[in-house]
């Protein structure tokens, strides 16, 4: 992963998943946006950025590209996100929310084969507070620190960081790995990240209804994870017999239990795996209690 000042970055699309607002937001932050993507408007200017037709002439023009957000209308992700691999960029974030998930399977059979990162679709992306700003998470609730936090949830995240702030705990990396269907990178990746990354002391997860992909988490985190973590799971008092769209739940249940997907699932499978769960998130920083 290349997370510094120093990355190279290109932005695919100015559709209303991306402002203004954000684009300057990240520019002020010190994101290295060289430039953007936007097919029919090459040799224009938006947003103070010179804009090309194709991603091979922004490379062509810049070098090499480290990551690439994705800002386009949802069925015209897939091409999108081809197009900037063909380009050898290895590291895609997915702003634009209600991908088809068929799309997202034909993306993620092709990462397999160029260990491309993507995090999202519908994600707010990612934040090194202090260096790095990529995607619309909003900076001026984030401080640099020790605490990584990987979230499905968007503006949770959000809250979840400003809870840190306010109690003097500083971010190290904070990453919304998108709640649509099928999402690119999982929490076991980014658990991964966090545990080998330097800058991390401990690790927050914030979960939701929908799929198993935190119980899943929760074994690794046995498995594997060093670093203590806190969890925090959102829709506990959520009836079970409605899906929550952000979640993104395949619609097929047979063969599984009752109670697949559910909040409840959730906090056992932590409880089972000893990692303390936060009943809101401002109980959080009290569950890390980093030394000073």
């Amino acid at each position: 992963m290349n997370l510094t000042p120093d990355s190279k970055v290109l932005i695919y699309g100015f559709s209303e998943f991306i402002t203004a607002t954000h684009v300057t937001q990240m520019k002020a932050y010190g994101t290295n946006l060289v430039a953007g993507v936007n097919p029919g408007y090459g040799g224009q200017q938006l947003y103070n950025l010179p804009i090309f037709d194709l991603v091979e002439e922004v490379v062509a023009k810049f070098g090499a590209i480290d990551t690439a957000i994705i800002c386009v209308h949802p069925y015209e992700v897939l091409d999108a996100a081809l197009e900037t691999m063909a380009s050898k960029i290895n590291q895609i974030i997915i702003i634009s929310g209600g991908v088809p998930p068929l799309d997202m399977v034909k993306l993620l059979r092709k990462t397999e084969a160029t260990e491309t990162l993507i995090v999202g679709p519908n994600s707010p992306g990612i934040i090194v507070p202090g260096k790095i700003l990529l995607g619309t998470q909003p900076r001026e609730l984030y401080t640099p620190g020790g605490v990584g936090i990987v979230s499905r949830s968007s503006t949770l995240t959000y809250e979840v960081a400003w809870e840190l702030t306010k109690a003097g705990l500083g971010q190290s990396i904070s990453v919304s790995i998108g709640s649509d269907t099928i999402v690119g990178s999982s929490f076991l990746q980014w658990l991964q990240i966090l545990d080998e990354d330097e800058t991390t002391e401990a690790i927050v997860l914030v979960g939701q209804p929908g799929g198993d992909s935190e119980e899943a988490a929760a074994r690794y985190i046995t498995e594997a994870i060093d670093k203590p973590v806190v969890a925090y799971i959102a829709g506990r008092h959520a009836t079970t017999a409605k899906n929550w769209g952000q979640s993104g739940t395949l619609a097929t249940v047979i063969g599984r239990k009752p109670n697949f997907g559910t909040a409840q699932s959730k906090l056992t499978a932590f409880k089972k795996a000893k990692v303390p769960v936060a009943d809101r998130p401002s109980a959080i920083p009290e569950l890390l209690k980093l030394p000073a």
